[in-house]
C-alpha cells in the first residue's frame, strides 16, 4: 500500500469513526496524530479524488461523510494481503510497460506526487539538473481548484519494463539506501526486499532523517534512494546497448550494473546473474521532504503516455561518477543479526535472571527527567501492552548524553529457544488499537535489513501518547511450531506476570491482528521495546533510536 493509499485509508478511517460531516482542518489534525504530515490544502486534494471513488460524499459546507462504499474499502484493506501484493504489483507494471525508445512511443511507468509551493517546485528542479533522477521527463498539472501542482516523474520500473519488452527478464529484489562518499556510490546501507512488506520498500525510507539527496547534491556525500534488480547474464551486453540509448533519449539512472556473480554495492550477486544498480524515480522528492516542506510522494503506481511528458530542466550535469565498487562488505537482513543475539539470551524466567536483549536510545542528560515521566505515563496509561523495564547506560562517547535501554522482543524469542522452542521473528509491524485490533503495516524480518520498528518510528507513524481515538504500537508476530503450543503458553504467561507482555496467542491458519503465519504454526503477538522510546519522540524530545544492540542482565534493570 502506497503512501497516497494510506493517507487515504486513514482519512476513511476517521470519517468513519465520527457521526457527522467533518471537515477537512479536523482530518488535517487527526492525520498529524497519526503521523501523516498533511495540510489543510492537501486533504482537500485528497477528498477530491475519495469523492471521485464514491468513497466519500460532500455535505455542503459541513464537511465529508463516508459512503457505504468506503465502508467495503476499508473492510477489504486486509494487510496480510498487501505484503504479498506489492512485489505482484510492480511485476504486474512491468508487464504493461510498451514503450518504444526506437520511435519514443508506450507507455511508461510514473511516481505522481503533489507539491504545494514554487519552493518546492525549485527544490525539485535542482535535483533534476544534478542528474539525481531516472529522467528529467515530467508531466506537471495543476490541481483543479487548488494551488497544488500534481508532478508526474518517470520510475526506475520503466526500465524492468524495456527490458522484459526486449526479452530480458529482470528481478527487481530491493530497494534501499545507497551510500554516496564524493559523489561515487559506495554500498547499500540499508535495505528492504520487494517481498513480504506491506510498505514499497523505497516508501519505507522516505523520512528526512533518512535520506540526504541535498548534501549528495551540495558536498557529494550522503544518502540516496536505489533499486537493486537481477538480470540473467547471458543479457547482459544487450542491456548495457539498451540503457546506452535509453540514455541518449533522456531515460538514465543507471548508478552500477556487475560482471557475472560479481558482488557489487555490498550486494551478492549468483553465478550466471548480473546486479544493476538504479537510482530511485523518487530521489527529487525526497529533497522536498527534507526541507519539511508539505509534499505528497506515491511510488509507481500508475501508466503515462511518453508523449504526454517533457524535460522539466534544460540541461542536467550529472553528479554521480562510476561505482568505485570498493565495499565488498555484504548487508546482513535484521533476522539474520536477531538469530545471533536470540542465541545468546540465557533468562530464567522462574528465577528472574539472565541475560535478556536490549535496545539502547540516547537522549540528552538533561532531558532525563522529563523522558523518565513520559516513560512512566505511557506504560501507566497502557499496562497491557508497555513494558515496564528499564536502564539508564552511560553514553560511550558523549557525557553529555544517557542512554536509555528497554527489553527487546527478541529476548521473547531467546526464552523461547533456551526452553527447546524454536520462534521465529516473522513480521515487525504497526498495531492499531481498535476494536478488535489491527495491523495496518508489516514488514519481513527476513527481507529487511533495518529493524521495522526503527522504520515506523522514523515516519512517526506510531501514536502511542494520543488521548482520543485508537493508539498505534508498535509490535511483532511470531511463529512458533504448533507442537510446542502449549508448553509455549507457560512460559509466554510467566513473562506477562512479569510485565514482559504478549498480546496474543494464535492458533494455526488463523489470522491474529489481521497477519497470519505457515500452516501448521501458530502465531504469537508481543510488543515492542521500543514503543516507549516511540513515545518519547512523540512529544517532541530529541532521542537518536537504536534497536537490538545489546545483551544485559535482567535483573539490573529498573521498573517504571
Amino acid at each position: 500500500m502506497s503512501e497516497s493509499e494510506r493517507r487515504m485509508i486513514e482519512i476513511l478511517r476517521i470519517l468513519n469513526n465520527q457521526d457527522k460531516a467533518t471537515g477537512s482542518k479536523l482530518i488535517a489534525d487527526e492525520l498529524k496524530e497519526k503521523g501523516f504530515n498533511l495540510g489543510e490544502r492537501a486533504v482537500r486534494y485528497h477528498m477530491q479524488i475519495l469523492d471521485e471513488k464514491g468513497y466519500t460524499e460532500r455535505m455542503g459546507y459541513s464537511g465529508r461523510k463516508i459512503t457505504d462504499l468506503g465502508r467495503e474499502k476499508l473492510e477489504k484493506g486486509l494487510i496480510y494481503d498487501q505484503v504479498d501484493f506489492i512485489y505482484s504489483k510492480f511485476e504486474e507494471l512491468i508487464y504493461l510497460t510498451d514503450f518504444n525508445y526506437m520511435t519514443r512511443q508506450g507507455n511508461v511507468v510514473v511516481n505522481t506526487s503533489t507539491i504545494y509551493n514554487e519552493e518546492s517546485y525549485n527544490i525539485m528542479k535542482d535535483i533534476f539538473a544534478s542528474g539525481l533522477s531516472v529522467s528529467p521527463y515530467v508531466n506537471l498539472n495543476r490541481v483543479k481548484n487548488g494551488d497544488a501542482l500534481e508532478i508526474k516523474t518517470i520510475c526506475g520500473t520503466t526500465i524492468d519494463g524495456i527490458l522484459l519488452n526486449e526479452g530480458i527478464a529482470s528481478q527487481p529484489v530491493y530497494g534501499g539506501l545507497l551510500k554516496i562518499e564524493d559523489n561515487h556510490p559506495v554500498a547499500f546501507k540499508e535495505l528492504i526486499s520487494y517481498k513480504k512488506t506491506s510498505i514499497t520498500p523505497l516508501d519505507a525510507f522516505i523520512a528526512p532523517e533518512m535520506t540526504s539527496v541535498l548534501d549528495v547534491v551540495n558536498e557529494g556525500t550522503g544518502y540516496i534512494p536505489a533499486n537493486f534488480r537481477l538480470i540473467p547474464d547471458v543479457g547482459k551486453q544487450k542491456t548495457i546497448e539498451i540503457l546506452s540509448k535509453l540514455k541518449e533519449i533522456g531515460i538514465n539512472g543507471t548508478i552500477a550494473i556487475s560482471e557475472d556473480g560479481e558482488n557489487i554495492l555490498g550486494l551478492p550477486v549468483n553465478k550466471g546473474m548480473i546486479g544493476l544498480a538504479i537510482i530511485g524515480g523518487i530521489t527529487p522528492f525526497c529533497a522536498v521532504q527534507e526541507l519539511n516542506q508539505d509534499i505528497d510522494i506515491k511510488i509507481g503506481e500508475e501508466l503515462e503516455n511518453f508523449e504526454k511528458l517533457t524535460p522539466i530542466v534544460n540541461t542536467v550535469d550529472h553528479k554521480l561518477k562510476t561505482s568505485s565498487n570498493s565495499d565488498e562488505s555484504k548487508i546482513p537482513f535484521i533476522l539474520s543479526k536477531s538469530w545471533n543475539l536470540i542465541q545468546q539470551v540465557n533468562f530464567d524466567v522462574e528465577k528472574e535472571k539472565g541475560n535478556i536483549v536490549a535496545n539502547v536510545s540516547y537522549i540528552k542528560k538533561e532531558d532525563l527527567d522529563d523522558v523518565i515521566d513520559i516513560m512512566k505515563e505511557c506504560y501507566e496509561s497502557d499496562t497491557k501492552y508497555i513494558n515496564p523495564h528499564y536502564q539508564i547506560l552511560s553514553h560511550p562517547t558523549d557525557d553529555d548524553k544517557v542512554g536509555i535501554a528497554t527489553v527487546c522482543s527478541l529476548s521473547i524469542d531467546g526464552l523461547l529457544v533456551n526452553n527447546g522452542i524454536k520462534s521465529t521473528p516473522k513480521y515487525g509491524g504497526l498495531l492499531e488499537l481498535t476494536e478488535p485490533a489491527l495491523f495496518v503495516d508489516l514488514i519481513s524480518y527476513s527481507g529487511s535489513s533495518l529493524d521495522p520498528h526503527k522504520i515506523f518510528i522514523a515516519k512517526n507513524m506510531t501514536s502511542i501518547t494520543k488521548n482520543d481515538g485508537p493508539k498505534r504500537l508498535l509490535a511483532s508476530i511470531k511463529e512458533i511450531p504448533y507442537v510446542a503450543r502449549d508448553h509455549s503458553i507457560y512460559l509466554l504467561d510467566k513473562l506477562s506476570k512479569l510485565g514482559i507482555p504478549t498480546y496474543k496467542i494464535g492458533k494455526p491458519r488463523e489470522i491474529i491482528y489481521n497477519a497470519k503465519v505457515d500452516n501448521y504454526n501458530f502465531g504469537i503477538v508481543t510488543g515492542s521495546g521500543l514503543n516507549t522510546i516511540a513515545a518519547i519522540k512523540e512529544q517532541g524530545l530529541d532521542i537518536e533510536v537504536k534497536a537490538d544492540t545489546k545483551l544485559m542482565p535482567f535483573e539490573n534493570m529498573d521498573r517504571l
